[in-house]
């Protein structure tokens, strides 16, 4: 259960929206401000930080389309529908403006919500993601352990059709486990109710289907970075990176697609918000309170 810094657990529901229907939490009042998580885990994964953001703000943490508790639909899985799905949802809930927070695949997913509804997001903090059309492919290949000492092996396995499903099927739980202790510095922050609840969801009929649509849109995605990245964002962005995954290359390529970037790189690996909460929440505060 998540809860929020008075220790009450955070509303839920679920959404009806023109593509689907997403399933989200929510608590706090004050200024809206979202939180969009990555593969495989979700919305869970903003457990600890929840209750360091909701005396200050109204924060809404939605399972991204597909993923989680919210529907998983046959299509659109690219990042810019993924992006309106949440332009939607925060609409649907009354909420005009708002910062966004994502990680992984939820940070290139809240770069199209920045880039596509300027008039709404007032800030981003991008948190561990390197963009399609902008490098992420260099690190898929055989020899991508040469590019900058990260190679994502599994992206070109989940690219294939068909053999991903036929070979995880069954072994949800060895996969997800393996694949977030892996890539933590702290393995030990990857809590069995984390681990049970990300199985859970990603182990229910489409789950690991919508998990591997969401990188097989990747090529769909370049393109649409590129078309984004030809007008910077104008809105202040918090590019923060753990250094032992992506690390300062979170706010090298953040520079290619904003005017206005800081950056901080934590002793971590990927998973900020379960790894270093507390460290995440003294640098995300002050640059939230600073928006204009």
């Amino acid at each position: 259960m998540m809860v929020d810094h008075d220790g009450t657990p955070l509303r839920t529901g679920r959404a009806a929206l023109g593509g689907t229907s997403l399933h989200y939490r929510a608590a706090g009042t004050g200024p809206a401000l979202v939180l969009l998580h990555g593969v495989p885990k979700t919305g869970y994964h903003w457990r600890h930080l929840v209750p360091k953001l909701s005396s200050r703000y109204t924060v809404v943490v939605p399972d991204l389309r597909g993923l989680g508790d919210s529907d998983r639909p046959a299509d659109g899985y690219d990042s810019a529908t993924m992006s309106d799905d949440i332009a939607e949802l925060m609409s649907h809930l009354g909420h005009q403006e708002y910062a966004v927070i994502g990680e992984d695949w939820g940070a290139v997913i809240g770069y199209q919500l920045a880039a596509r509804h300027r008039d709404r997001v007032t800030a981003l903090v991008f948190t561990e993601a390197l963009f399609p059309g902008f490098g992420f492919e260099e690190h898929t290949a055989l020899t991508a352990e040469n590019v900058a000492g990260m190679h994502l092996w599994h992206l070109g396995f989940y690219f294939q059709p068909d053999v991903p499903e036929m070979l995880i099927a069954g072994r949800e739980r060895e996969l997800i486990t393996y694949m977030i202790k892996s890539e933590r510095a702290r393995p030990d922050s990857a809590t069995p109710d984390a681990i049970d609840e990300y199985v859970r969801c990603y182990s229910m009929p489409g789950g690991i289907r919508a998990m591997l649509s969401i990188y097989r849109a990747m090529l769909v995605d370049a393109e649409q970075n590129r078309q984004a990245a030809r007008r910077k964002l104008d809105i202040p962005v918090l590019a923060l990176g753990g250094s032992q995954f992506v690390g300062d290359r979170c706010e090298s390529q953040m520079r290619l697609m904003a005017r206005d970037v800081t950056g901080h790189v934590f002793d971590a690996g990927h998973d900020l918000a379960e790894e270093v909460p507390d460290e995440m929440a003294e640098v995300v505060l002050p640059f939230l309170a600073g928006i204009r």
